[in-house]
């Protein structure tokens, strides 16, 4: 976590803690259950940031907690103390960063080792003019590898588990993709003739396998939003010494009370007041407004925020995890930490499914050699019971929902993070927008133009556009983007708080913010542009008004037609924006949403997700700045639009590749299909295995019928699945 907090919980502190060797939503419910075995510990796990957050007695001492995860067989080690003096920093440190891509690491050469053994395995089991003299014997050579070495975070895992009392989807994995193997080597040495199943034990390993290495690089990639959120500070800061002299240092040795220099393009590196000069900052990434806010002495500014067209001297009031960004980055984490993650279903049931599966397999074993009064006569049911319980189908009902329903979306330029995300958008019944850089181009632009009698509007926009075209400010450069010219500029100089001013082609041309004093048809001009929530900006030539040109944020070409799709799916729309309430109004008053709010800080977005869900509601958020990373997160659901920044992206469920609000309304209803199709795979997976278990039990099943029982459950799964492509 970024900063020291405090639970607000009189004698209760914060512990948070990074978990190693969780797997499935089974570990998590352990690890929570262990921990909540400690008196007065309240805990929660989060399985995709691999983290535990527990508040505890202040008098009990964090390594209780560490211990408590290493006996349910896992590792932990302290991240947060609210306790220690000087906790904080992020909470994905170098360390933790370092293991969760060791951990990607070393399955890619499994995976890529399993599927490039697994493929002619298939082939010669499938295709009977490849039973060639000793096939079965190759088929061992190449399976083992596959089965052992590749299939070995498996066995590992479920051995940790099962030392300690407990079963998981792994304890499922390792139980069939051994069993096969092992009934096949046993038919093979002993010439017993029978069926042997080593492209049945190589296929479900490759398979869950390449499940696993997906599920390991999205969790890389978890903790990636606060790591890029940090990263919006500024690195270095120009610090004023005593006698006014600059130094460059590293901003962590910035104090409070330090001044220090702040040029065009730079960050500012803490929260404070200016002490001298003047420049327009881009508070954008942090507030959400399109347009630039002038400051001069004595106005307050923002780390994160970017100086331009001016020189700024600033007196450090708040530095390091006391500033906004660095809050902002624990509110996004907070955010992630109590965020409940959709459990799946065959977790869920795996801790009884599988006790009850090796029951039976063994009572199986039992009774039939009691009846036939021969083990060898048992064997057989035994196994079938084991093979056709074999967890092939379950472990590829959503890898390969999400394989094709996802391939598919990322055509239509949608990017969807997982399953739980899925179950989210399930229940959606309420959409927020951002409005800035969402449903409006993020970008300002000219939207009108006035010019006084006997001035053409072409010549006032060459004039204006050739003064503007030095400047730095983003007005500046909308001005001088409409109307590129060739025209002679001299004596540019730009104003701080004001405009610019220049000659151009011999005639003196000032660029400025609307002020008193002008002509009744450019104050009207003035006031109906700012009545619409525009920017007035007025262009003097040889020092008098010639015209007023009006700036702002356009709307998207498809931002009604998202706000309609949205309502075609029975959800409501709602726009907040760090923007004007007025501006925000005029901009989006059109498209027919539920309420538009304008004024909200990133603190706010989050705030106001929170009273929606308060009533009852699903909430999406939609954005694309540093400023919606928070709400994106504590939504139920968080839409990040293209072409936004890394941080929202990170922080969001889903992704819109492309920066078009109407894939919004898409990205639901893919989502719901998706789910449906996943649900539906699980049910028949399960469904399959109910009905097999008995028939195997009663020795009706031979074992080569119950692996090709299974093979076509997979099958089902898979063409259920492709059923997606159609969307």
């Amino acid at each position: 976590m970024t900063g020291a907090t405090t639970t607000g919980v009189e004698g209760l502190v914060r512990v948070d803690l990074a978990i190693e060797g969780m797997t499935c939503a089974s570990c998590v419910a352990r690890v929570e259950k262990r921990l909540g075995r400690v008196d007065g510990v309240t805990a929660t796990v989060n399985l995709a940031t691999e983290r535990a957050s527990a508040l505890v007695p202040a008098t009990l001492d964090a390594a209780a907690l560490v211990a408590e995860v290493e006996k349910a067989g896992y590792g932990a080690r302290v991240l947060h103390d609210d306790r220690e003096e000087h906790a904080g920093g992020s909470g994905l440190d170098a360390e933790e960063t370092r293991g969760n891509d060791r951990d990607s690491r070393r399955l890619v050469p499994r995976a890529i080792a399993s599927a490039v053994l697994s493929v002619p395995i298939v082939l010669i089991a499938m295709v009977e003019p490849l039973h060639f003299a000793g096939w079965e014997w190759v088929s061992l050579v190449l399976a083992a590898p596959v089965v052992l070495w590749g299939g070995w975070p498996f066995h590992r895992s479920a051995a940790v588990t099962l030392r300690h009392g407990s079963t998981t989807m792994d304890t499922l994995v390792s139980l069939g993709t051994l069993t096969a193997f092992v009934w096949s080597l046993v038919v093979l040495l002993l010439g017993m003739g029978g069926h042997v199943y080593f492209e049945v034990a190589a296929v479900v390993t490759t398979f869950l396998l390449l499940g696993r290495l997906a599920e390991a690089r999205s969790r890389r990639r978890a903790g990636k939003a606060l790591r890029e959120l940090a990263q919006a500070s500024a690195r270095e800061v120009s610090r004023l010494d005593e006698s006014g002299r600059e130094r460059r240092i590293p901003v962590a040795l910035l104090a409070v009370g330090d001044r220090f220099v702040v040029r065009p393009g730079e960050r500012i590196a803490a929260d404070g007041r200016v002490v001298e000069g003047a420049a327009a900052v881009d508070a954008s990434a942090m507030t959400g407004e399109s347009a630039p806010v002038e400051v001069s002495a004595g106005d307050d500014v923002t780390a994160g925020t970017v100086a331009a067209g001016g020189t700024l001297v600033v007196g450090a009031e708040r530095v390091g995890a006391d500033t906004r960004v660095a809050r902002l980055a624990s509110l996004v984490e907070q955010a992630q930490l109590g965020k409940t993650r959709a459990q799946r279903l065959a977790d869920r049931v795996s801790a009884i499914f599988v006790p009850v599966v090796i029951g039976l397999a063994l009572a199986t074993f039992a009774v039939w050699w009691l009846l036939a009064g021969d083990p060898a006569a048992a064997v057989s049911p035994a196994v079938a019971v084991l093979i056709v319980a074999c967890p092939c189908a379950l472990g590829l009902a959503t890898p390969t929902a999400l394989l094709v329903g996802t391939g598919g979306a990322a055509q239509r330029g949608i990017l969807i993070s997982g399953p739980d995300a899925l179950e989210r958008a399930g229940r959606i019944d309420t959409v927020v927008f951002d409005k800035t850089g969402t449903l409006t181009t993020g970008r300002m632009a000219i939207t009108g133009t006035v010019a006084v009698p006997g001035v053409r509007v072409d010549d006032l926009l060459r004039l204006a556009a050739a003064a503007e075209r030095g400047s730095e400010h983003p007005l500046g450069r909308a001005i001088a983007e409409a109307a590129p010219s060739d025209a002679v500029v001299a004596g540019f100089r730009a104003i701080a708080g004001f405009g610019v001013a220049a000659v151009v082609d011999g005639r003196e041309v000032v660029v400025a913010r609307a002020s008193g004093g002008l002509a009744e048809v450019l104050a009207s001009a003035v006031d109906e542009i700012r009545g619409r929530g525009a920017t007035a900006v007025v262009v003097a030539i040889d020092g008098e008004a010639a015209g007023v040109i009006a700036l702002s944020d356009p709307l998207r070409p498809d931002a009604s037609e998202a706000i309609e799709r949205v309502r075609a799916l029975g959800a409501e729309s709602v726009v907040l924006s760090g923007d004007h309430e007025t501006t925000v109004r005029a901009t989006v008053g059109s498209l027919g949403v539920l309420r538009a709010v304008g004024g909200v800080d990133p603190e706010g977005k989050a705030a106001e997700i929170v009273r929606l869900q308060g009533e009852g509601r699903t909430v999406a958020m939609v954005g694309d700045g540093v400023n919606d990373a928070a709400a994106l997160a504590t939504a139920d659901l968080g839409i990040a639009m293209g072409g936004g920044s890394d941080i929202a992206r990170e922080a969001a469920d889903l992704t819109l590749l492309r920066p078009e609000p109407a894939l919004v309304g898409d990205a639901l209803r893919l989502s719901r299909r998706m789910l449906a199709v996943i649900r539906g795979n699980l049910f028949w997976a399960f469904a399959y295995n109910v009905a097999a278990l008995p028939i195997a039990a009663l020795g009706l099943l031979d074992p080569m019928i119950a692996g090709a029982a299974m093979a076509f459950s997979s099958v089902f799964v898979v063409l259920n699945s492709l059923r997606l492509r159609r969307f």
